[in-house]
């Protein structure tokens, strides 16, 4: 499925990748940065996000509606986003239109002016994220699921920040981590579509000069502990997520554990959905979930369910780790092997996804990771590797967090004990 992708490296440490797709008319071009929450200092808790609002509202040459005015003028798509580890500011556009998504790009990142004005009207905007997040249970719970896992560490912050650092957060503080993390040896350019490799690196030589030289700054390790969060709130469902740490990219059991998820809470074959919702019906909404990070990971399980039902909810989802630590069918394995590997090969049709797995794999693993290599490892997983993750995983110390009408979610030290027996 792979096409052609070609890798330069600028003199200046900027790694160029590409991905040539014949049979669209698009491209797809962004910069990826190194960084993010967990490259933040407790002070700056926040930057990283505060940053990429800001990276859009002007430059020396451009205004924000400017900016905004370019891309839709030609049809196209500009947007961002902030995790724990990366920063993304990327494009979509018809092909002809290439250089003047690089130029947009290159401008915001190598000269916002970040105007006092704009600063302040966008820590507003940032303050009514913070808020809107606290009022949507679902959402914040998984910052408290993550704070709780990783405890006084760059990787239990959340990426928006806090109310009270945002309101003081510095001009001067947004320049200082652009400053140290903005810099080509931190930077990967990424672009997918109908394209030449040659033009992209042209266009990243001429719109990217200007990035700031800087010693790369190396985050925190991330230190699994393990603990919980418990909120009474008057809501009507009780928000849940339990987790546990898991294997991060490169791991010998980090596809193991991606199908035990798929199986075990993947979809509406999974078997938390059939026994939780279809069986009992004690919920709308269960998933598990993985995220890997490039020195560990979170296997989680979400759920929303009602106060009554909550006492049921967590006894049964107990069994249910307990059951998949001893019997995987073969069966089984297949259908998450074939949902896992659908979710990859459709998300190839993208040129969008395309470009974000290419940054992606560059940054944690220093290649292009062929797709037959991913196929070949999902295929290769046995279901005694399925039962094994299970054992390893859901037999360490849990991480629970909880929000609403918690008062039937049995105590931590109940769940310690039966996930221990």
């Amino acid at each position: 499925m792979t096409e052609q992708v070609s890798i330069t490296t600028l003199p200046s440490g900027l790694t160029v990748l590409t991905e040539r797709m014949e049979r669209v008319e698009t491209v797809s071009f962004g910069a990826y940065v190194g960084a993010g929450t967990r490259h933040e200092t407790a002070a700056e808790n926040g930057a990283a996000h505060f940053l990429e609002h800001m990276a859009f509202k002007g430059t020396e040459k451009r205004s924000a509606a400017d900016i905004a005015e370019a891309i839709e003028n030609v049809g196209g798509h500009i947007n961002a986003y902030t995790s724990r580890e990366q920063t993304a500011y990327y494009v979509k556009l018809l092909k002809e239109d290439l250089a003047l998504g690089a130029d947009i790009i290159g401008d915001i990142l190598c000269h916002s002016t970040f105007e006092p004005d704009e600063l302040e009207r966008e820590r507003g905007v940032i303050l009514q994220e913070i808020g809107q997040a606290n009022d949507t249970p679902d959402d914040v719970v998984f910052d408290h699921f993550q704070s709780a896992a990783y405890p006084a560490q760059p990787m239990g912050r959340p990426v928006l920040g806090t109310e009270q650092i945002i309101r003081g957060m510095k001009r001067e503080t947004l320049h200082g981590f652009m400053r140290q993390h903005y810099t080509p040896e931190n930077m990967v350019i990424a672009a997918s579509g109908k394209l030449e490799h040659e033009q992209v690196v042209e266009l990243a030589q001429k719109y990217f000069a200007d990035l700031p030289k800087a010693e790369r700054a190396e985050p925190m390790p991330a230190d699994y502990m393990g603990g919980e969060y418990r909120e009474l709130r008057d809501l009507d469902q009780a928000h849940i997520v339990l987790g546990f740490n898991s294997p991060g990219y490169g791991e010998p059991d980090y596809y193991p554990a991606m199908l035990l998820s798929t199986l075990l809470g993947g979809g509406m074959s999974s078997r938390l959905f059939q026994e939780i919702r279809e069986k009992r019906g004690l919920v709308y909404s269960i998933y598990s979930f993985t995220a890997p990070a490039v020195d560990g990971g979170l296997f989680g399980i979400y759920a929303g369910t009602g106060e009554s039902e909550a006492a049921e909810l967590m006894p049964v989802t107990l069994e249910e780790l307990a059951k998949v630590q001893e019997e995987v069918s073969e069966a089984e394995l297949a259908r998450a092997r074939a949902q896992l590997k659908a979710g990859l090969l459709m998300s190839l049709e993208s040129t969008g996804s395309r470009c974000e797995q290419l940054a992606r794999q560059w940054q944690v693993f220093g290649r292009v990771i062929p797709v037959a290599e991913t196929v070949a490892r999902i295929e290769a997983v046995t279901v005694d590797e399925i039962r094994a993750a299970g054992r390893k995983i859901f037999r360490e110390k849990p991480t629970l967090a909880t929000i609403g009408p918690v008062g039937q979610v049995p105590k931590f030290s109940a769940i310690i004990d039966r996930l221990t027996a």
